[in-house]
């Protein structure tokens, strides 16, 4: 949405709340866009991220599957001196 400043001033209250719900308002002057009111978004706290990162280690070790270590992976294309069969 494109408004003028001067049309602004008088609908302050509402384009806060259009921008507060995801819509674009850009101010205008003289045609030429000069401001776009955006909501800010909360700043997170330690205890958040910590609280975030907790949650993305947990899913990551539900997903881990066990397989073979990497070292024996391939132990059956050798022989017992290290030479390919």
């Amino acid at each position: 949405m494109h408004i003028s400043v001067t049309e602004a001033k008088g609908l302050l209250t509402d384009l806060l709340k259009r921008a507060e719900a995801g819509d674009e308002v850009i101010l205008t002057r003289h045609g030429h866009a000069v401001v776009r009111l955006v909501p800010i978004r909360p700043i997170s706290t330690a205890t958040s991220r910590r609280t975030l990162l907790d949650r993305i280690r947990a899913s990551a070790a539900k997903k881990a599957a066990p397989g073979p270590r990497a070292a024996q992976s391939q132990d059956f294309l050798y022989d017992e001196d290290g030479l390919p069969k």
